[in-house]
């Protein structure tokens, strides 16, 4: 966006948080929350019948419902890689979950510029609580060397599939539980971290702070604790096929610890996800903060099959086709609400198309930053604001390097996808319109031979090859 519209839309946002206040404006609070694998119908405000989420739908409720918005990628480490650097996957420098020696993922390189930099420029404090995944302790990835001033909980995302861990993370300490040794299960990880990222918001109430709060919930084992799983116990079906635990402790041979009520199991595990979000909106409330912070909550990636997850039985796509690790909507369209009284407007919903790295941009325009110098990502402050949203994507693409690779493009409301690219670059290419086609059950790509034409220029112009995660026809 253009720093003359920016600094407009900034002036109407500052006078209307001053009008709302009576107070002198100061910047806005931020909190983004991210869950781990919840699907685009795990929401109640998205349709979901079986549980409800009566505190994330409070979000909708007092702000706004995206219908259109996209992450990063289809799996962890490169969603969140492009939510940071406002990069799409053909750019940001992390493009798959690639293991780094020894724990954690593929490291960040030190030149990226993360939001938690950005906002620190604008004398923001930042903090990250719930899971890493972008760079062990001490490599140039940590998320300390990445702009944030404290991080709690896992920086591995791997050992973030266990729910009561041997240790956790506070900054470069690794804090052990010892009430976890074995398979005990004393001391339950998400309760660590969300104490954690609460007594944040506590001490920096009095100034402007980013809380990036990506919750492991409801990724890999189904564990809840007990008084959740009472409410739900005999409510559900049982398992059809309960893929069981694997032997030996957790995190020494990589195990699952799921409960065999893995349905029940599944919705208590989003009730303490939903209780989470209702206690830090209560806090911001109770604290007087609730006028000058903004709230966004969205999901890394679809829903996933692992751990006895079911995500045909919770119908967790709603209309979509796709899991996690698919190139189609269910992998990678993802629930996203966004809250800020006094400047969104209370139960408003959008279409507007949007993905994660437009979030960058966008926290630059509501802040007055600068955002950095050739990102993929378009502010949709306009949009929150209830304005005419002008800039729009000519596409959105995203790139996955497992499974034999798979790219796709959305240009307005066409959709295509192109899978086994390792095999075969440049072969078929399927494509469908979403405007009548949302579940993409019918590939119209013989039709409408143009389209796909552009849609594969596009996938050849939008990636950058990337030694790291080269795709295998590239030059190592």
């Amino acid at each position: 966006m253009k720093p003359t519209t920016s600094l407009i839309l900034l002036a109407s946002v500052a006078a209307a948080s001053c009008t709302q206040s009576g107070k002198e404006a100061r910047l806005p609070n931020i909190v983004y929350i991210l869950a781990d694998d919840l699907g685009y119908g795990d929401l109640s405000c998205y349709g979901q019948k079986n549980f409800s989420t009566p505190n994330i739908d409070r979000i909708a409720e007092m702000g706004m419902l995206f219908t259109q918005h996209y992450t990063g990628c289809t799996v962890s480490a490169p969603s969140r890689s492009s939510l940071m650097t406002g990069l799409h996957t053909g750019h940001t420098p992390i493009r798959g979950n690639k293991g780094w020696k020894p724990e954690g993922q593929w490291p960040l390189p030190a030149e990226s510029v993360t939001i938690a930099e950005m906002l620190r420029t604008a004398g923001y404090t930042t903090g990250a609580f719930g899971k890493w995944g972008l760079g062990y302790i001490d490599t140039e990835g940590d998320p300390n060397a990445q702009g944030f001033d404290e991080f709690f909980g896992f920086n591995c995302q791997s050992l973030a599939h266990n729910y009561y861990p041997y240790y956790l993370w506070h900054n470069h300490e690794k804090i052990m539980i010892p009430e976890n040794e074995g398979n005990a299960t004393g001391v339950y990880a998400p309760d660590m971290i969300h104490e954690a990222a609460m007594k944040f918001i506590e001490e920096n109430r009095t100034k402007p702070f980013f809380l990036f709060y990506p919750n492991i919930i409801p990724h890999a084992e189904l564990f809840a604790r007990e008084e959740n799983m009472a409410l739900f116990r005999g409510k559900f079906e049982p398992e059809k096929s309960y893929k069981g635990v694997d032997e030996g402790p957790r995190y020494r041979k990589g195990g699952y610890g799921s409960q065999p009520e893995a349905h029940a199991a599944f919705a208590a595990m989003i009730k303490h996800l939903d209780d989470y979000v209702g206690e830090v909106l209560d806090k911001i409330t109770e604290l007087g903060l609730e006028d000058n912070t903004i709230v966004i909550f969205a999901s890394d990636n679809g829903p996933h099959l692992e751990g006895g997850a079911d995500p045909d039985y919770f119908d967790s796509n709603g209309p979509l086709t796709g899991y996690k690790r698919d190139m189609y909507e269910g992998g990678i369209r993802t629930p996203m609400l966004a809250m800020w009284p006094g400047n969104i407007s209370a139960g408003s919903r959008t279409d507007h198309i949007s993905a994660f790295w437009d979030v960058m941009p966008t926290l630059a325009d509501i802040t007055g930053i600068e955002p950095p110098e050739n990102i993929d990502g378009i502010s949709f402050l306009p949009t929150l604001l209830g304005k005419e949203q002008k800039d729009q994507h000519e596409y959105l693409y995203w790139e996955f390097h497992e499974q034999g690779g798979k790219v796709a493009v959305r240009m307005g409301n066409w959709k295509a996808v192109r899978r086994d690219v390792d095999k075969t670059p440049r072969g078929m290419t399927e494509l469908y319109d979403l405007s009548t086609d949302i579940g993409e059950k019918n590939n119209v790509a013989g039709q409408n031979p143009d389209i796909v034409k552009r849609m594969e220029e596009i996938m050849e112009e939008a990636h950058v090859p990337s030694s790291v995660f080269p795709f295998s026809f590239e030059p190592k």
